[in-house]
């Protein structure tokens, strides 16, 4: 097996852009040159190269195929045509089954071959999110491509990225590349993978991303140690800062004392967000008055002038932050807010305003559902949204929630109301953590929940291929925090509530006020969930929380859980912990041998009770104890009739477990019924019988779950 290296030389490809192009590159490679690619190709790529090495045969024998042609005695233009498709002639081919059919014998191709065939085609047909031409040639790339490496068995394949007469800029694959602009300019020889990262090693150039990752990371993480400090982790600025340079020198620079007032969000933020710079911190957590930056050059003077310059430049940028400060801090939040009604937040769904007192009213309402205060937590969804028309967040929007929540505490609100505002975009994502005190946990419910009933409202739901709006984020929000918080709530009420909002959406006419009072006293009467709201609204409610049951497998599933009892357990459901927890009851039964042998049993139940009554069903009528003539038959009867009420008993006090674990005494009569009982009897009120007592056994197996979702 030989070695085959390929790079492509370019002017500086966007960080954010690399490692999706390594991994297009290995799967478009692999698929390219088969069959005599072997294994997979491993992928590199850097600010100013992207390649790849791979095992690759030199040569490989492809079996003979065949390609049916024209019927027999089909129009001689069709025989024709089928012939010059394949430059064949009417000797070659044979007739089969009332075809003429061309048989290809099999033929040796050459690695070289392939590769002067394909490397072209991947190199114009490259997906690049963003491309652009250069010079007089119509070759699309992400920055201009400067050369091609391509190295076989250590020799190089002279392939030529000219297409028809189009030269391609004159590109033809060497063996040459280039080190690092500065420090070794100019391009040199290599002849295999290992001499191409060792060269790049003695011409600066670190050419595998995960190495250049653990220079900066153990750099960074070493200077702020030898100041008794740490790095605020973040993973994504790494990978960033990876993909911007070729030779890795970490510097540590200081930030003036005077800016050590600015909340530590807003100075990570700037130094983020503007110049790339990794935050420090002391160990209690609070921030540290310096900063570290990652050169892609080794300074003679030790980078004290580059400090020095980035230094100046952070200044700059943090004096901006500290008039956005002090600006925005003149007013109090509430002075925002006429702002908002200016702000559009969807075409069909109004402005920021009209969300706001949506938010607020929803907000209100869920307060008694999880034991927060009404009064704070419609006063935090009033001042949630505020900060959006502020200069500090019209600068750095990343920090909308976090300078609400400052302001917040700065003009003297409640302390809970402060952190609801700060906290109720959260979770950001899987890893962030959720609001757990109740005024932030109504509120960031409130939040996300209109969100998810407006763009349902106004049918702007996720698709197959993109989520525009972030509803399945929104969606996996909510799950999360009920999860976490252990919340008990009726999605498809509150949801009701949410729609009632947005009465142009969905064709009602009723107030928001007057939905929330209307469906508050009916649910203080008892009234049953569907009769609480319009048909309409119901409708739409849900459609959500289909929604939002189809994420929760989405994560259970990514979690490790069986798929089939997550399935089986939602049903009708909207409580997503009475959910789990009848999965996880599900999860017992269907593990014990008793809970296996009534699955299959079911199943075949099922079987039988789905093809008859397709012939004269269905059979769901009571069991006529009198024509139960067999013993078999009577003890099943009776067994259904022991635990039916138990069952249920257990079931409306989610007693999940008792509750499958009661079915396991139906075993031993399920089986001995299956065994000597003939249920299509010729007899035909013996046969209707059976077939009720059928349906029976699976109408008490079905109340624990959804038993035909669970594979067997």
């Amino acid at each position: 097996m030989s070695e085959l290296l390929i790079e492509f030389l370019t002017e500086e490809i966007p960080a954010r852009m690399q490692a999706r192009a390594a991994e297009d590159l290995c799967r478009l490679a692999k698929a390219a040159l088969a069959p005599l690619i072997q294994g997979e190709p491993k992928g590199f790529h850097g600010p100013r190269r992207l390649g790849f090495v791979a095992d690759m045969a030199l040569s490989a024998e492809t079996p003979a195929r065949e390609e049916r042609g024209p019927r027999l005695g089909a129009p001689d233009q069709a025989l024709a045509g089928f012939l010059k498709k394949h430059n064949a002639t009417r000797e070659m081919l044979v007739e089969q089954n009332g075809f003429l059919v061309l048989v290809k014998p099999g033929e040796t191709i050459t690695a070289e071959a392939v590769l002067h065939r394909a490397l072209p085609d991947l190199v114009w047909s490259f997906p690049w999110p963003k491309s652009m031409r250069w010079g007089s040639s119509a070759l699309l790339w992400v920055r201009p491509l400067q050369r091609v490496l391509c190295l076989l068995d250590g020799k190089p394949v002279p392939v030529a990225l000219a297409r028809g007469n189009d030269a391609a800029h004159g590109l033809v694959a060497a063996d040459l590349t280039e080190g690092h602009r500065v420090h070794a300019p100019g391009a040199f020889a290599v002849t295999g993978a290992a001499d191409h990262a060792r060269k790049l090693r003695e011409h600066f150039v670190v050419s595998d991303a995960e190495a250049r990752m653990a220079i900066i990371r153990d750099g960074v993480a070493a200077l702020a140690a030898a100041e008794g400090l740490e790095v605020v982790p973040d993973e994504g600025l790494l990978a960033e800062v990876a993909g911007l340079v070729e030779w890795p020198v970490p510097l540590l620079g200081r930030i003036e004392d005077g800016f050590m007032d600015l909340p530590a969000e807003v100075m990570r933020t700037s130094m983020r967000v503007n110049q790339r710079y990794f935050a420090l911190r002391r160990p209690d957590g609070t921030a540290a008055p310096f900063f570290a930056l990652v050169a892609n050059i080794a300074a003679i003077d030790g980078g004290k002038a580059l400090v020095a310059g980035n230094e100046r430049v952070l200044r700059a940028r943090l004096s901006d932050a500290r008039f956005f400060w002090d600006q925005d801090r003149k007013q109090k939040l509430e002075e925002f807010l006429p702002k908002l009604d200016g702000a559009v937040f969807h075409a069909k769904l109004g402005t920021q305003g009209e969300r706001v007192r949506r938010i607020a009213r929803l907000a209100t309402f869920l307060a008694p559902l999880v034991g927060a205060d009404a009064a704070l937590a419609e006063r935090a969804a009033l001042l949630a949204k505020a900060d959006l028309v502020s200069g500090m967040v019209g600068e750095f929007p990343e920090l909308q929630g976090v300078m609400g929540g400052y302001y917040a505490r700065l003009q003297g609100e409640d302390a809970r109301v402060a952190d609801a505002v700060a906290q109720h975009y959260r979770p950001l994502g899987p890893t962030d953590a959720v609001p757990t005190e109740p005024v932030a946990i109504a509120v960031a419910l409130a939040d996300k929940l209109d969100q998810l009933a407006g763009f349902f409202a106004a049918d702007e739901r996720p698709t197959g291929s993109g989520d525009p709006f972030a509803l399945r984020r929104a969606a996996l929000g909510v799950i999360r925090i009920l999860r976490e918080n252990g919340l008990r709530l009726r999605l498809v009420d509150i949801l009701g509530e949410a729609f009632f909002g947005f009465p142009q959406a969905t064709g009602t006419t009723a107030t928001p006020e007057f939905g929330m009072a209307v469906a508050q006293e009916r649910m203080k009467a008892g009234a049953p969930a569907e009769g609480r709201h319009p048909p309409m609204v119901a409708a739409f409610a849900a459609g959500v929380v289909d929604f939002l049951t189809d994420r929760l497998r989405v994560q259970l599933r990514a979690e490790g859980a069986r798929h089939d009892l997550v399935a089986a357990s939602i049903g009708q459901d909207d409580d997503i912990l009475r959910i789990l927890s009848r999965a996880e009851a599900l999860k017992g039964l269907v593990e014990s041998e008793d809970g296996k042998n009534l699955l299959a049993a079911y199943k075949r139940a099922q079987n039988i009770l789905r093809i008859e009554e397709k012939k004269d069903g269905p059979h769901s009528g009571a069991v006529d104890e009198a024509l139960l003539a067999l013993p078999e038959e009577k003890a099943l009867n009776a067994a259904l009739d022991a635990i039916d009420g138990s069952v249920r008993e257990l079931l409306a006090a989610e007693k999940f477990g008792p509750a499958t674990s009661a079915l396991a005494a139906l075993r031993a009569p399920v089986d001995a019924f299956f065994e000597r009982i003939m249920v299509n009897d010729p007899e035909p009120s013996l046969r209707r019988n059976r077939l009720r007592l059928l349906s029976r056994l699976r109408a008490a197996m079905d109340t624990v779950g959804d038993l035909s979702k669970i594979e067997a």
